[in-house]
């Protein structure tokens, strides 16, 4: 099989795909007997790219694979396909999420500490829910508290192929301008309506200085 072909098949399967693929699952769509060339699939991934170099999508590296992506300069344009309203997080939310990514392994007691006011269960819990932190094991002292971390499709969600490209805390205003590009398929996959009492949309836009919580947090998460 020449490497034409391997290319048009590694393109179909990434735009069929919706998840990212990893060049061993790309690998894997051909028989022993195709006698795949070394190299052919990661050839391909890079011909892709550069053949994106002047088109409104990009193939691009996250933590789980390869996928493609809408580019930000025709993002507006692209958005308005999508008529829902988008989803709002609290700045809390926010705020706890940065927590957990930048000093990570950490506790809700040391979440708690840090931000100056209790963390609500439902916040812990809509994050879980959209698979973004993890309980990755347990701190050693009396009680035992539980070690949050974040998920490889909290990197996936935001463009990130390790936490290494989380930009550095001196240069990030608002964990908001991490916002993620649509990908190609019909756009991020918005992250799924909390079953909990926190409400989906906020009509505080990440970044501004209302700091109210869910609709049934604890009075003191609603000092900030």
């Amino acid at each position: 099989m020449d490497q034409t072909q391997i290319t048009r098949i590694v393109e179909a399967a990434l735009l069929a795909s919706s998840q990212p693929l990893k060049p061993a699952q790309l690998a894997a769509l051909f028989s022993e007997d195709e006698a795949l060339p070394a190299g052919a699939v990661a050839r391909a991934l890079e011909s892709l790219q550069e053949a994106c170099g002047d088109r409104g999508v990009e193939l691009v590296e996250v933590a789980s694979g390869y996928r493609y992506q809408v580019r930000e300069d025709v993002h507006p344009w692209v958005a308005r396909m999508w008529t829902e309203r988008q989803t709002r997080y609290t700045r809390a939310t926010l705020e706890t999420l940065a927590l957990i990514a930048y000093r990570q392994p950490i506790t809700r007691g040391e979440i708690e500490q840090v931000r100056g006011v209790s963390v609500s269960s439902n916040i812990i819990k809509s994050l879980e829910e959209r698979e973004w932190i993890r309980v990755i094991g347990h701190r050693d002292v009396p009680g035992r508290p539980a070690l949050f971390g974040t998920t490889r499709g909290f990197l996936d969600y935001f463009g990130l192929k390790s936490l290494d490209e989380l930009p550095p805390l001196s240069e990030l205003r608002d964990i908001g301008e991490l916002e993620p590009q649509l990908a190609f398929d019909g756009g991020p996959t918005p992250p799924t309506e909390p079953t909990g009492p926190e409400p989906a949309d906020e009509s505080a836009a990440p970044g501004n200085d209302a700091r109210d919580d869910d609709a049934h947090a604890a009075p003191s998460e609603q000092e900030q």
